[in-house]
């Protein structure tokens, strides 16, 4: 892998990493609900998600996008805001439900990521695209199967030095092995800054984006 590649794989390797298997212990037969599967971290958590044994239930913004995240690895592709979401997922799975949601939608998803979930299982906020979700009472998780709601971050999983190093040769050695694709969507000049970044909060970037000085 090139330097530029790298260090992409890194900023968003680092991230799908501690949540698969810090925020959650992934392992064989999790149902996963994941949102945003044709985004760069996205591409990096369905496969990984999928080798270590997860069902991947992937959530994608548009049809056009369900043919990628299947290539990726998704057991099942739903496409947000086209139908109830959580009597899919609980279709899916017959009657199941997810045992952990990552969310990076935000305000107009959250409750159906609730809905979306078995008794005891995990809502992780990764994200808020569409605003800031809604506040939740204590008594609503409990109510709704004893939930947990976490809004895992990167300063408290990679502060550490020693932790870094281990998340990174981590991340590496499963790009190495190819779990995950590596390659990046598109280049953009620095001063093109603002470009990249209005394709990414899109939806347009189907990867990684890289900025060249």
């Amino acid at each position: 892998m090139t330097s530029y590649i790298t260090a992409t794989v890194l900023f968003e390797g680092i991230t799908a990493q501690y949540l698969l298997k810090s925020t959650y212990q992934v392992k064989q037969g999790t149902v996963v609900l994941l949102y945003g599967v044709g985004g760069a971290l996205g591409q990096i958590m369905a496969p990984w998600a999928k080798h270590l044994g997860a069902t991947v239930i992937g959530v994608v913004s548009k049809a056009s996008s369900v043919d990628r995240a299947r290539v990726l690895g998704c057991d099942e592709v739903l496409v947000w805001r086209k139908g109830d979401l959580a009597e899919k997922v609980a279709a899916f799975t017959n009657g199941h439900k997810a045992d952990l949601v990552y969310d990076g939608v935000g305000k107009l998803t959250f409750e159906a990521s609730i809905n979306s979930l078995r008794p005891r299982g995990l809502m992780v906020s990764i994200g808020a695209s569409t605003g800031a979700p809604p506040p939740v009472e204590v008594g609503t998780l409990k109510a709704m199967g004893s939930l947990f709601l976490t809004r895992p971050g990167l300063a408290a999983h990679a502060t550490d030095v020693n932790e870094y190093r281990e998340r990174a040769a981590d991340v590496l050695e499963a790009a190495t092995k190819g779990m995950f694709p590596t390659a990046f969507w598109k280049e953009f000049p620095l001063n093109e800054a603002t470009a990249a970044h209005e394709a990414i909060q899109s939806g347009q970037a189907s990867g990684p984006v890289i900025l060249r000085p």
